[in-house]
């Protein structure tokens, strides 16, 4: 990386912080070790999916004949690349893309978060920049990562670009998360506003985000595979960086360069359900009443690759190489964590106390009901990839210290006005879980960040807890339950200790979801 990240910056002063938990010069030095074992890990796992690395693996030029390689295919460039982009890493793909294709690329326009390329610039991450000879428009907007009118006008210009193409031209669009808010283009005659008033009402309703989805395509004039027909006959070439649970490409982004599966029936059948179809205002069912029932409109998307480049599995792999690297047993429990961070959290708790008997105790008083609870847990939060025996097997056969590799994206009911974010809310809750759990002679840290540096409206990216940590909380008159109650974790991390269990990275220029760590070290 070519800037070093500022994980856990209070960690210089961490032998003065650590002498606060009271335990034997041991036990003192495990914990240091274990703490900058996770800053290592979270570092290295952002690292591997930064825009750099990810273009530079998905893409391969060779000067002398202008063939682009893209996986398997190959394409012919000669002076016919347009470029197009919207999400929070694609600045950085961007500029990558620039660096590897060099004269081919004619134009591109860009729709990237309000503000990030001060951050970038600020951080001095120049290899997330464009050059100042670029040829690619930036447009900047989606503050808070809402749709507004300056994602609109990215979204008009890069349909007109698109819009433009012809047969002999090549078209790569780089998609990331945070895509969908920075490429708002309503069908006429429905507004912005409209499209997000609606959208909002569902939401506030139970809506999945597969339905929001569905909506939001009906009305787009580029998702839903809108961005791909708009280019035809042009090759189009969509490299993605996925920040969704199991990598569809029909939801990242909503989908711009692929076919949607839905018609008008189901966007009705989603008003229906939300007691929401008479309300709709008259541009929208107008839209609907006009929209072809064909799911695959005009044209499917046959002239269009899309490959994924990056995604949370990756960045677990090479999490996974540098805790071996650093003498733990490895293993990856899930990609997919998800459901409501109560649950979650619980599920990790009992994960470490079983996990950690199954590490320090014969099989035989290994706790069977808390085993049992742990398994109707994970079937509970039916998460499609969990490989919890596997984990639990590797951690029985295991010599020394293991680490336990997750990923996903909890989700958060707020019941109070606080600060925080799902990540140091999910750190909180499992440090109350582990803190009212017999653990038995093994040291246990849990960890939970956010790739993309943003943990909600705060300025980390997540936090690191230890099982002491509510006992010492209350020695310096903190109540954890307090804070939680007001989902005020953030306030919690930042008087702690003087804010040392807070993970900080400053915007990274890439988004694969959160990557949660549970290490566990026999005393």
């Amino acid at each position: 990386m070519a800037a070093a990240l500022q994980v856990l910056p209070c960690l210089a002063r961490a032998p003065l912080r650590l002498l606060l938990w009271g335990h034997p010069g041991a036990r003192l030095a495990s914990g240091m070790a274990l703490a900058e074992h996770a800053r290592k890990l979270f570092e290295s796992t952002i690292a591997a999916v930064l825009p750099g690395p990810m273009m530079h693996r998905a893409l391969s030029l060779d000067p002398g004949s202008g063939q682009l390689k893209v996986r398997d295919r190959s394409f012919q460039l000669r002076q016919n690349l347009y470029l197009v982009g919207f999400g929070k890493a694609v600045l950085g793909m961007a500029a990558a893309a620039e660096e590897l294709l060099g004269k081919h690329l004619v134009q591109g326009v860009i729709s990237v978060p309000k503000g990030i390329r001060a951050a970038m610039e600020y951080t001095g991450k120049q290899e997330m920049l464009l050059k100042s000879h670029s040829h690619v428009q930036v447009f900047e907007g989606a503050e808070d990562n809402l749709p507004d009118r300056d994602a609109l006008r990215a979204a008009l210009a890069i349909r007109q670009l698109a819009e433009g193409l012809t047969a002999d031209d090549l078209l790569l669009v780089l998609i990331s998360g945070g895509g969908s808010a920075l490429l708002p283009a309503p069908i006429p005659p429905v507004t912005l506003e409209e499209k997000q008033t609606l959208t909002k009402l569902l939401a506030a309703r139970g809506a999945t985000i597969q339905e929001l989805n569905t909506i939001r395509k009906a009305l787009s004039q580029l998702k839903g595979g809108g961005l791909a027909q708009a280019a035809y006959p042009a090759q189009v070439i969509s490299l993605i960086l996925s920040d969704v649970v199991g990598d569809p490409m029909d939801v990242i982004a909503s989908g711009p360069t692929v076919a949607s599966v839905h018609n008008v029936q189901d966007c009705l059948h989603i008003l229906n359900r939300y007691g929401l179809r008479a309300a709709l205002p008259r541009s929208v069912k107008t839209v609907l009443a006009q929209a072809d029932s064909d799911p695959h409109g005009p044209h499917t998307c046959g002239h269009v690759l899309n490959v994924i480049i990056g995604s949370n599995a990756l960045a677990l792999a090479e999490a996974q190489r540098q805790a071996e690297a650093l003498g733990y047993r490895a293993v990856v429990l899930s990609t997919a964590m998800q459901g409501n961070v109560k649950s979650v959290a619980q599920f990790y708790g009992l994960l470490a106390q079983v996990a950690g008997a199954h590490l320090t105790l014969p099989s035989t008083r290994a706790p069977v009901e808390e085993g049992e609870q742990l398994h109707e847990l994970a079937a509970e939060l039916q998460l499609p990839d969990l490989q919890l025996k596997e984990a639990l097997e590797v951690v029985a056969g295991a010599k020394g210290p293991v680490c336990v590799l997750a990923g996903g994206e909890p989700t958060v009911q707020l019941q109070g006005s606080g600060k925080g974010g799902r990540n140091q809310e999910l750190a909180l809750r499992v440090a109350a879980e582990l803190g009212q759990r017999p653990l038995g002679p093994v040291d246990v840290l849990f960890l939970s960040g956010g790739t993309d540096g943003r943990d909600g409206p705060t300025e980390a990216a997540g936090a690191w807890i230890m099982p002491e940590l509510a006992h010492q909380a209350t020695s310096e008159g903190l109540d954890v339950a307090t804070f939680l109650a007001h989902n005020d974790s953030h306030t919690f991390f930042h008087r702690f200790q003087g804010g040392a269990h807070l993970l900080y990275t400053g915007l990274t220029g890439t988004n694969v979801m959160d990557v949660h760590f549970l290490f566990l070290k026999p005393r």
